[in-house]
């Protein structure tokens, strides 16, 4: 699904001479890589604070941390989307409340966002699924008119732009309160371990934040909140600064991919291409096709006996799972989501693909098809 020694292989002298030289000086945590990192990604985010920690669950945590929300506080979200989102939710011992998904978008479907809006809803938590965002400049309308913060996860939009009805642009993570990112290596900015990031624009959240994720911390052992244990360890920040480099290339290599599939899959009526929104650009983090008439996993099965591999996200949204049946929803409580489970199927995209290979996977598809 991504070949990420293909995308060393072109920065590798870069990211060895990298790597060297956290091994040189041996600071490991916190090293001077974590800095240098932090003041780029700000940069290119073009946001004032930019805190890393350890991985992206931990980012959407600290973020709900920050709000000083209490036990029982709502935040609404959407059960189509990994499980982290919810996760931190239930774990601050706050509220989930689902909201169903646009079915062409995927994301949050924000006709239906304000009937869930209560006198305890304090975030709305919006993802930007599969690289594309929500659309922002009505979440944020709603939020404003009902007082509420705005987090977002953008762990799968890193990069891209959210178009405004104005013309103007601002990038995934840049549109709430707080946005929150990952750095798993298969992520458009990925490292080689575990590591993620939280962005805002507010100067007392950012230092709270920064705080929060050094178990607290504002100066040395002496400790201003109940915090946690998620620092970017340097190595991971010192391969990340690479190739924050390379970003907006490995965003036009993805809808290169994107593109190919396109022109060769919407002729099939049998499939859904993915939806394209004005309002915002797509990094194309997954090309997931819908699979109409209950076809989904002789598809997905027959790519495989043809040395294909496809992934299903997700094959069960949140409010159906065993860990998550306590939130007091049942079957039929969200259907587009609960469809979007039966039909998604991701092909291959990744930074180094060749048209060969889209070829071959065209061809089988349309092959099965035939069939």
């Amino acid at each position: 699904m991504v070949d990420l020694y293909g995308q060393y292989e072109k920065i590798r002298e870069e990211i060895d001479a990298a790597i060297s030289e956290v091994a040189l000086h041996t600071v490991f945590i916190r090293g001077k890589e974590v800095n240098r990192f932090r003041e780029a990604l700000s940069t290119y985010m073009n946001i004032s604070h930019v805190i890393p920690c350890g991985n992206g669950t931990d980012a959407l945590q600290v973020a709900l941390m920050a709000l000083d929300l209490k036990p029982g506080d709502e935040v609404i979200t959407t059960p189509f989307t990994f499980i982290s989102t919810v996760e931190v939710i239930r774990l601050l011992g706050l509220k989930p409340v689902l909201c169903d998904v646009d079915p062409d978008t995927f994301n949050i479907d924000v006709e239906k966002l304000k009937e869930v809006i209560t006198p305890d809803t304090r975030v709305i938590m919006p993802v930007h699924l599969f690289g594309q965002c929500a659309d922002m400049e009505k979440i944020n309308s709603l939020a404003s008119q009902y007082r509420l913060h705005v987090i977002e996860d953008a762990a799968q939009a890193l990069g891209i732009n959210f178009i405004f009805s104005s013309g103007e642009k601002k990038k995934a993570g840049t549109l709430g309160s707080i946005g929150c990112t990952s750095f798993f290596p298969s992520k458009n900015l990925g490292a080689w371990g575990d590591g993620g990031a939280v962005f805002t624009g507010d100067k007392v959240l950012g230092e709270k934040i920064f705080a929060i994720v050094n178990h607290g911390m504002e100066r040395k052992y002496y400790y201003e909140y109940v915090g946690v244990n998620s620092r970017l360890d340097t190595l991971q920040a010192a391969i990340l600064n690479v190739k924050l480099k390379y970003l907006d290339d490995y965003i036009i290599a993805r809808n290169r991919v994107a593109s190919y599939y396109d022109e060769r899959l919407s002729r099939y009526h049998e499939l859904q291409t993915p939806f394209r929104s004005s309002f915002s650009e797509h990094s194309f983090h997954q090309y997931t096709l819908k699979v109409l008439h209950g076809r989904r996993d002789e598809l997905k099965e027959y790519l495989q006996t043809k040395n294909i591999p496809s992934m299903i996200y997700y094959p069960l949204p949140a409010h159906l799972q065993k860990a998550y049946s306590g939130m007091g929803y049942r079957r039929g409580d969200f259907p587009v989501s609960e469809e979007l489970c039966s039909q998604v199927l991701s092909l291959p995209i990744h930074t180094e693909m060749e048209e060969v290979q889209l070829c071959y996977i065209c061809d089988v598809v349309g092959e099965w098809l035939r069939g």
